[in-house]
């Protein structure tokens, strides 16, 4: 199988050491990579730092290159091109169509969409010539990972800090094969573990580890939808560009969070694994310790049953069943009783790992799409899950067509 292959563009910002960690990830990936360093970035970091952990080539001169015309032999060569980190100035460039050094003379040979990751000052990000600049980029195909908030090299603190590298890998490999395909798509995501206190400092909860609702919320966002998410208590970091993050640790504070937000919402996804009982009397006071203690536990909402009972017309609902026994079995049992339009199976042998194994059932499929079995670490995973919530429009128009070709 080839992989593919990148061009990676660093400009002269102070985030351009940040490019070399990320060469480095994209190698471990096996990407074939080839790095372009402006002459401002070459103040910050050397051709050296690329070569010896890409084993690829550097350029940074339009007529002192190996190559005679480096330019169009860069642009043809790449799969896609990442500009990280994109400053206001070659931003600026790429916007306007100029061309000026071998960097900027690439971007406009490239025929196919770019990454940017812009870093710079928050005015410098802010300003209107900026903001019209990339939203020109982005009207042309290419696509941007926003900057985080946080405190900047510059001492001011705002929008513009360089994004994780774990998060600009994530998006190289969502815009090699997919791009803004869910754009104009809402969805509301519930993840994690849920906690049920018993007193202040003791509580009822499960070993999820929340990995997969936050794998599902960082491609539904890279791939274009508004996401809102409600989540439990997770192990990994929520991606900074989702439209909402809300935390609902409890199953009755969770159940708010989520009718509160589900009218607006095409797609329903229900990955969180909410507490099943609660402690009919939660204590004020942590509870001494003692030779044993009697709980006496409730039912708490069940919320996917709810959402089943109260679905809008088009809007999916898709659940998670993990199970130790009978998978298939029991997950058909909850996709029926709680009308959901795909449940997504998984032993529990797989909570907490970064790799997973699902099965994929959909309600009213035809034969041939009855079970899909996925299996990959779980951001592969969670592209293939919402490839299939993608196919439930499709599957119905062709189940459609097949009666009225019956009925004729």
């Amino acid at each position: 199988m080839l992989m593919s292959k990148i061009l990676l563009c660093v400009s002269g910002g102070i985030a351009a050491y940040k490019a070399i960690d990320l060469a480095s990830r994209l190698q471990k990936t096996g990407y074939e990579i080839r790095t372009v360093l402006t002459q401002n970035a070459l103040r910050f970091v050397s051709a050296l730092n690329f070569s010896a952990i890409t084993g690829g080539s550097v350029h940074s001169s339009l007529f002192d290159d190996a190559d005679p015309i480096p330019h169009i032999h860069l642009a043809d060569w790449a799969d896609l091109i990442v500009i990280a980190p994109a400053t206001a100035n070659l931003i600026a460039k790429a916007a306007h169509g100029l061309a000026d050094d071998l960097c900027s003379t690439i971007l406009l040979a490239h025929t196919k969409p770019r990454l940017w990751i812009p870093a710079m000052n928050v005015n410098m990000y802010s300003h209107p010539a900026t903001e019209a600049n990339l939203a020109t980029l982005k009207a042309r195909g290419d696509h941007v990972l926003e900057p985080v908030t946080g405190l900047l090299a510059c001492g001011y603190a705002g929008k513009g800090k360089y994004p994780p590298n774990e998060e600009v890998e994530a998006a190289i490999n969502c815009y090699l094969k997919y791009g803004k395909d869910l754009e104009g798509i809402r969805v509301l995501l519930t993840a994690g573990a849920g906690e049920e206190p018993i007193d202040p400092m003791r509580k009822l909860t499960n070993n999820s580890s929340g990995k997969m609702g936050i794998a599902l919320a960082r491609a539904l966002a890279l791939r274009g939808a508004k996401v809102r998410l409600v989540h439990g208590r997770i192990s990994v970091p929520v991606p900074y560009y989702l439209e909402e993050a809300v935390e609902a640790n409890d199953a009755h504070t969770m159940l708010e969070a989520v009718m509160s937000r589900r009218q607006d919402a095409d797609w329903i996804i229900k990955c969180a694994a909410v507490s099943d009982f609660t402690p009919l009397n939660k204590e004020l006071s942590k509870i001494p310790k003692q030779t044993s203690l009697q709980l006496e536990l409730i039912s708490t909402p069940d919320i996917l049953a709810m959402l089943g009972t109260m679905k809008a017309p088009g809007q999916k609902l898709i659940g998670f069943a993990a199970q130790t026994e009978d998978l298939i079995k029991n997950a058909k049992a909850k996709l029926k009783k709680k009308r959901l339009d795909m449940i997504c199976a998984n032993l529990l042998k797989t909570a907490g790992q970064d790799s997973t194994e699902i099965v994929v059932i959909k309600a009213n499929h035809s034969n041939k799409n009855a079970y899909a079995h996925l299996s990959g670490t779980k951001d592969e995973v969670a592209h293939a899950i919402i490839d299939h919530i993608k196919s439930l429009d499709n599957e119905k128009h062709d189940r459609d067509m097949e009666l009225d070709t019956h009925d004729g």
